[in-house]
């Protein structure tokens, strides 16, 4: 009886087995990760090596890429038709698509995100929506039809920085609240301010939502829009501090207010590490 066909995954787990087994580097030699390895120790062209090998990133003991911080880890399973609209408003390279799986991650030292970005794009056919490098904190949005993608891309990520899912941060909310009726005057003020998303109205209720990291709002911004039929004002996922807004009917937005803090709720049932440094 001939033997069955080995499938994808059979063939890369032979692969990372045979990787783990293969002899260690000489001593001094620096494990090699996708991109390029500058020694301070050489001069000259020397000092530089290159490699894209998924076996040497597999294969790493030692490197700067450990030390990065996992702080946000989010992943969307279908993005809604407004956050995918609020996000391409904002997007620098490819644009969402309502009903893509999107991951959006925030690492620190904020050039880290290079890093990461390069390792994640080469992992799988995932889009580069977006990547903001900031002084603290870098983050990076991608999409894809298929979610099975965008979880490898990550995947291989979490292995490439000694990481997994639960040691991201967890979220803590700095301020969240529902104003009932809202004034004209305060309508007014809040559409000058926020020129990406829908605006509000006046008599609109208002939910409003503050997270550290920042980036844990888009999975409340994508459940209550889920639950309920509301308004996107603003999605800020990005600075020391994520916000979120939200508008409609009272009932539509306590709705909404109640899926987005059980998304936030659950990100902390397993996430270990803490907002204000690593846990």
């Amino acid at each position: 009886m001939p033997p069955s066909p080995r499938t994808p995954d059979d063939r890369a787990s032979r692969q990372r087995r045979s990787l783990r087994q293969a002899p260690a580097r000489s001593e001094g030699a620096g494990p090699l990760i996708t991109g390029t390895v500058v020694r301070p120790d050489s001069d000259g062209a020397s000092c530089v090596i290159t490699t894209d090998s998924e076996g040497s990133r597999l294969a790493r003991l030692d490197s700067q890429v450990q030390s990065i911080e996992l702080r946000t880890y989010v992943f969307l399973d279908s993005l809604q038709p407004q956050l995918a609209a609020y996000m391409g408003t904002v997007s620098q390279g490819f644009l969402p698509i309502p009903g893509d799986a999107c991951l959006w991650l925030e690492v620190s030292p904020g050039m880290a995100v290079h890093r990461v970005t390069d390792i994640a794009l080469k992992a799988s056919t995932v889009r580069l929506g977006q990547m903001i490098v900031e002084r603290a904190f870098g983050s990076l949005a991608l999409y894809h039809r298929d979610q099975s993608n965008v979880l490898h891309s990550g995947d291989v990520v979490l292995e490439a920085i000694g990481n997994t899912v639960e040691q991201r941060s967890r979220c803590e909310v700095s301020w969240t609240e529902i104003i009932r009726a809202i004034t004209p005057d305060h309508a007014v003020l809040i559409n000058r301010q926020n020129r990406r998303g829908s605006m509000i109205q006046a008599g609109m209720s208002m939910f409003i939502l503050e997270t550290e990291p920042a980036g844990y709002v888009l999975i409340a911004a994508n459940e209550a829009e889920k639950a309920s039929n509301i308004t996107v004002v603003d999605v800020k996922a990005v600075g020391a501090f994520g916000r979120l807004t939200l508008a409609g009917r009272e009932g539509d937005v306590e709705e909404a207010a109640a899926a987005a803090m059980h998304a936030i709720h659950h990100i902390n049932t397993t996430a270990k590490g803490s907002a204000r440094g690593r846990g």
